[in-house]
């Protein structure tokens, strides 16, 4: 199982993450899209990505916004896999 990550330790993630927020045990990020279709095609990305590691976000979608939720659930809380899952969305969603 994938360690915790201390306070100092997320806070630090999150400079390299400028478009995440802390919320409890889990890591935010919303994006508006430009269309319903290219929301939906942001989530499959993301879906493939989070299938390749075994690490999946909790998503929410509403129009053309899409909100990823990272969360190590069987850890109780963030760890590197949310962090480094973080990252693969930015990266997705072209940032």
């Amino acid at each position: 199982m994938a360690e915790l990550l201390s306070d100092t330790e997320v806070a630090a993630a999150l400079t390299e993450l400028p478009q995440w927020r802390r919320d409890g045990d889990a890591i935010v990020r919303r994006l508006e899209c430009s269309t319903f279709p290219d929301a939906i095609a942001l989530v499959d990305r993301v879906a493939v990505a989070a299938e390749s590691r075994n690490h999946h976000p909790d998503i929410d979608i509403r129009w053309r916004t899409v909100t990823f939720t990272c969360s190590t659930h069987s850890a109780g809380g963030l760890t590197s896999l949310d962090v480094d899952l973080a990252g693969e969305i930015d990266r997705l969603a072209g940032d």
